[in-house]
């Protein structure tokens, strides 16, 4: 199977690929860490080799320095570590929500497996909503994901997502990015990184005020096309060299009208809609080996790097 899922659980929309068990609205965690496949330990084991003597003797040697993570359902081998690694169960990802579910009116929207288990998530509705013009909505959201194979940090972090067309934007706040990492080489404590991330009114009411401004900005076809050229232009390269043209071309056409929304008031023709393209360009059309490995791009890698690329130009033309 080419899906790089392990387990899903979600609730609503079917989403990204297809897969996954639907839930009714406000399961308890427990529901939710069985039905998304997160029902199970991440366990540790000293690194060991065998070591041949000569044709008919070995003997089993331990590395100290580092061992093992592996899954207690299946035994399958996540990541080898050093054994200064903090762990990050499966089950403190979604017991991070257990009291903004419970208390704060949050709602699990998705959760699941990522890579056999070496990267789980969860996304959860904060209840903070707002209409940039007309039927242009973008919810509020916090997503927790965590990785043992050392692609990712424990990162809580605020995510917009545009309701018509299902992108994702990471909600930036200041200097903050609007996200907590949290190193393996530290432990994972929810509360004080609850604390940290600040999940506020007053940070989203900055966040959508600055959609709004975007959706308030006029761009000219030339501003346009130099917005897409300095997005899609290899920053290691040299400065003239030419852009990737054919993700360029993409994303222009979805500017010009052939994404989901872009006919609306707030992104036809304004710094929003070159901001939109983006985001649907890195989360719906991205050239991507599957669907699963464009999520996790757009969330956590390249895709991520080019969304906030593409918000930090486009929040220059409010200068």
């Amino acid at each position: 199977m080419a899906h790089e899922v392990e387990q899903m659980a979600y609730v609503g929309q079917t989403p990204w690929h297809g897969l996954g068990n639907q839930l009714s609205a406000n399961q308890p965690i427990e529901v939710w860490q069985q039905q998304a496949g997160m029902d199970w330990d991440i366990k540790e084991s000293p690194v060991q080799f065998m070591d041949t003597v000569d044709e008919t003797q070995s003997r089993l040697i331990t590395f100290p320095q580092s061992k093992v993570l592996y899954r207690s359902d299946t035994q399958a081998p996540l990541s080898v570590v050093s054994q200064r690694y903090k762990v990050v169960q499966p089950r403190e990802i979604l017991e991070f929500y257990r009291d903004l579910t419970e208390v704060s009116g949050f709602e699990l929207e998705t959760a699941g497996v990522l890579k056999g288990g070496k990267k789980v998530w969860a996304l959860a509705r904060t209840g903070q909503s707002a209409t940039i013009q007309a039927n242009d909505v973008t919810n509020g959201y916090v997503l927790l994901a965590t990785a043992c194979d050392g692609t990712l940090a424990t990162t809580a972090q605020f995510t917009a997502v545009r309701v018509v067309c299902n992108n994702t934007l990471a909600v930036a706040i200041d200097d903050s990015r609007g996200a907590v990492k949290v190193s393996h080489s530290t432990t994972f404590d929810a509360d004080v990184v609850k604390r940290q991330l600040g999940i506020s009114v007053s940070s989203w009411d900055m966040f959508m005020y600055r959609m709004k401004m975007l959706s308030a900005r006029r761009v000219k076809h030339t501003e346009a096309e130099a917005f897409f050229r300095h997005i899609f232009a290899d920053a290691q390269s040299s400065p003239v060299a030419k852009p990737n043209e054919q993700a360029m071309a993409k994303a222009l056409s979805i500017y010009n009208g052939r994404g989901r929304g872009a006919e609306l008031g707030s992104s036809n023709g304004t710094a929003l809609g070159l901001l939109n393209s983006i985001t649907e360009f890195v989360d719906h059309e991205r050239r991507a080996r599957n669907t699963d490995y464009r999520l996790d791009s757009a969330w956590f890698g390249p895709g991520a790097a080019i969304k906030q690329k593409a918000l930090d130009r486009a929040t220059l033309m409010l200068a």
